[in-house]
């Protein structure tokens, strides 16, 4: 088999948390076991709120991920998103005294490591640290330098922050589920890996995973990521503006959003009305579905102008071949993708998880609002380190190339010093609960 162990992806989300269960198979697809999902109301703009209430939804998810997949569940790889996110660009230089043998890997662990001493705001810490392209002696544009000789190696690096307390705080939520947090991911990197392909990130895409509390995008050119931001609107804001613009109640204004709900007004029926029953004892209320439609219309702009200006903040305007992916449960709204074209100016596409996934799955896991989670499982599966439930070791792949894998483990090896220092913090907290215990 390409890989026997068994691995649990966990998205704590604005809306909804998620747990799904799954492995390889031996065509290298992944099986998904099992899914459990649980209403979220402890999370805001993709930030813990509250925690008892994120903990309430954490158990219920995972026990019906475990249930339907028959896998005792102990370890998790959680993803993390909100507006504390930051990225930024930063050059390492090396200056190597062994001048007479090859640049090796300790040279490149070297340069990243150095990225973790950057000075970075109070009260964030260093989350992600992802090589793009390498300079040996004023030579650029080298993706691998390993084997070639060179006194001066220099490395661009796209390095991502996040906030140390809503980290704490999702390590915190997720212990009190009696479990225990493997990795934390950025969401819209796990989010890529579930929906795009190798051919378009070497194009150069966008990846826009509209979430209930926000949007994340991430850009890619040449294979490597370029840009990572989040913006504060997703689905909820939609819903809000129908309930005050209609004035209706919150469930009526989700149902209306999801059902009737359009991000081009143009393209709906002039005279076409939803009748809605009214509140006890009057009369019903009716809506006009093009009137519905320009209220989304007006917020998916917003939502899609702010996407625009990080693609110009990029740099990467005119480079992107691939276009925009548009996933999350916000780009099942009708007609997005002819807006986003409109106002991009690129070509614009839905992003399923379908490609990884094994054929057969339940069919509820292939929408796009799944995609975070699917790729957090991905994410988990490609981590050499992380052992599932109750994994069978590890089946090295012979394809898999000896530079990926090295990156994989230093990825790892940095994450897993991001969580030790929440560990830390965290521990005290936990110590001084009186609940812990029962959790433990």
């Amino acid at each position: 088999m390409h890989n026997s162990k068994i691995v649990v992806g966990l998205d704590i989300g604005t809306t909804k948390v998620c747990a799904i269960v799954g492995r390889y198979n031996e065509f290298g697809k992944v099986d998904v076991l099992g899914m459990g999902r649980a209403d979220s109301h402890g999370v805001s703009r993709g930030v813990v709120s509250n925690i008892n209430k994120t903990v309430e939804a954490i158990k219920k998810a995972v026990e019906d991920a475990a249930e339907k997949s028959g896998v005792d569940v102990r370890q998790v790889h959680v993803g993390i998103a909100g507006q504390h996110i930051r990225s930024l660009q930063h050059r390492g230089i090396i200056t190597r005294s062994d001048v007479d043998n090859e640049i090796d890997q300790l040279d490149l662990d070297k340069l990243e490591a150095d990225m973790h001493k950057l000075a970075i705001a109070p009260g964030d810490s260093i989350l992600h640290v992802l090589p793009q392209e390498y300079m040996v002696d004023n030579e650029p544009g080298i993706k691998d330098p390993v084997g070639m000789s060179g006194v001066r190696l220099e490395g661009n690096f796209h390095v991502i922050t996040a906030s140390l307390n809503a980290a704490k705080n999702i390590y915190k939520c997720v212990t009190q589920g009696g479990l225990e947090t493997l990795n934390l991911i950025l969401e819209p990197l796990a989010s890529a890996e579930a929906v795009l392909s190798k051919e378009e990130m070497e194009a150069g895409v966008v990846l826009v995973d509209i979430g209930g509390g926000t949007t994340d995008i991430a850009i890619f050119h040449e294979g490597i990521i370029r840009h990572t931001a989040v913006i504060p609107y997703g689905g909820n804001v939609i819903t809000e503006d129908i309930r005050e613009g209609c004035n209706v109640m919150r469930d009526h204004a989700e149902l209306l959003k999801i059902k009737f709900g359009s991000a081009l007004a143009e393209e709906t029926k002039q005279n076409e009305i939803i009748t809605i029953p009214g509140l006890r004892g009057r009369e019903p209320k009716e809506i006009g579905v093009r009137n519905l439609a320009r209220i989304i219309q007006a917020r998916v702009e917003e939502i899609f102008e702010l996407v625009y200006c990080e693609i110009k903040n990029s740099g990467l305007e005119k480079k992107l071949i691939g276009g925009v992916v548009i996933t999350g449960g916000g780009s099942q709204l009708k007609h997005i993708t002819h807006l986003v074209e409109f106002i991009t100016g690129l070509d614009a596409r839905i992003g399923f998880p379908n490609e990884h996934l094994a054929k057969g799955m339940v069919e509820e896991v292939k929408s796009p609002m799944y995609a975070t989670a699917i790729g957090l499982l991905i994410k988990g599966l490609k981590s050499p380190e992380s052992q599932g439930p109750d994994a069978s070791t590890r089946n090295s792949s012979s394809s898999s190339k000896p530079r990926k894998e090295t990156l994989d483990e230093t990825m790892n090896l940095e994450n897993k010093n991001f969580l030790n220092k929440i560990k830390d913090m965290v521990q005290d907290w936990l110590r001084s609960d009186s609940d812990f215990e029962d959790y433990k």
